[in-house]
């Protein structure tokens, strides 16, 4: 595990539970978050055949940074810090109070649970602060282990993209699931919050 990016304070974190918690996107660590979106990985993960250079990557980072759509740094506790792990993002569409959903994960913190429990702080966020309906997103059919972890987090297959992605250079169907406001059960991170 790398250390921790430190800017003199420790990172801002908005909701956590015990093992993951998530805070803002931020343009200092814009090499980090390229570092991991290059890992073979996540390119074969997202249906991607090439990489990208971090001058482009930082240049999009300025338009993400200004945009509409909902992106955290996702931290794993570790020690007596928090450690950026990964990325995630929520893609709304506010006439229908929907998203889209997308995370990474940094090599080194996958098959720990981290995508599990960043996928569900990441619902309490959309359905208790942002006032989601409903999250979707898509997966790419062969990745089984994603597919398992967004289940564990609340989602549910709703159908598939028949041919639409790529893995290993062989196409495969995208599977399309969803996680319904109305559905969210368990712990909340959030709702506590607003308690106090």
């Amino acid at each position: 595990m790398e250390p921790a990016i430190s800017t003199g304070t420790e990172p801002i974190i908005w909701i956590r539970d015990n093992t993951c918690g998530l805070g803002p996107y931020r343009a200092d660590l814009v090499e980090t978050y390229w570092r991991w979106e290059q890992d073979p990985a996540v390119l074969v993960g997202y249906g991607r055949q090439q990489p990208e250079s971090l001058e482009a990557r930082t240049e999009g980072m300025a338009r993400q940074l200004r945009g509409d759509n909902i992106r955290f740094t996702v931290y794993e506790f570790a020690g007596d810090g928090a450690v950026p792990v990964g990325v995630a993002t929520l893609l709304p569409d506010p006439a229908v109070r929907t998203a889209e959903y997308v995370v990474m994960l940094a090599p080194e913190a996958r098959g720990r649970g981290l995508g599990t429990a960043a996928t569900r702080l990441v619902l309490d966020y959309a359905f208790h602060i942002t006032d989601l309906r409903m999250v979707w997103l898509k997966v790419l059919a062969p990745n089984s282990p994603a597919v398992r972890a967004y289940e564990q987090a609340g989602f549910r297959t709703v159908g598939a993209l028949r041919e639409a992605g790529y893995w290993l250079e062989r196409i495969c169907d995208e599977v399309v699931m969803d996680a319904l406001a109305a559905e969210f059960t368990g712990p909340s991170a959030v709702t506590p919050l607003m308690t106090e």
